[in-house]
């Protein structure tokens, strides 16, 4: 698989310009909705549509992904964020799941943003390539879930 981009330097792929549409769209839901658990039950149900839609081996990571981000952390709030699965603390996106078939890459992607505790001296990683989420991966993913919330 290679990456679909632009022949003209400086702009953004397809793939780009609709992640920035999607998150347009959320911003817009989410002034529509206001707070509470409505709007939490809302989120739920976008994220596991957005789910559903993925092509088979993305939809079964990203399934195992909110599977264990729910058991390990369950107060983090499940949402999409750039047309992605994320999941959220007082709505600051703490994870995200990226699929391989949004931006046509080789691997998906599990990352986190700056509301998690990842610090590890002056560097630290904040994304992993994830090819499959088998036993070991869903370990993995669920200690450094724990350790972005500080447990």
């Amino acid at each position: 698989m290679t990456r679909a981009t632009d022949d003209t330097a400086g702009t953004f792929s397809a793939a780009e310009k609709e992640a920035m549409r999607a998150r347009a769209e959320e911003i817009r839901a989410e002034k529509a909705q206001g707070r509470g658990a409505k709007k939490r039950e809302s989120d739920r149900a976008k994220l596991e549509k957005l789910i559903d839609g993925l092509p088979e081996g993305d939809r079964r990571d990203a399934q195992r992904v909110h599977e264990i981000v729910s058991l390990v952390a369950p107060q983090l709030d499940p949402r999409t964020w750039y047309g992605m699965p994320a999941w959220a603390l007082d709505g600051e996106v703490v994870c995200f799941f990226t699929p391989a078939s949004k931006f046509d890459e080789r691997y998906s992607s599990f990352g986190f943003n700056a509301p998690a505790r990842l610090d590890e001296g002056s560097m630290w990683a904040t994304s992993f390539a994830v090819t499959e989420v088998d036993d070991a991966a869903a370990e993995r993913i669920a200690a450094l879930v724990a350790r972005a919330l500080g447990s």
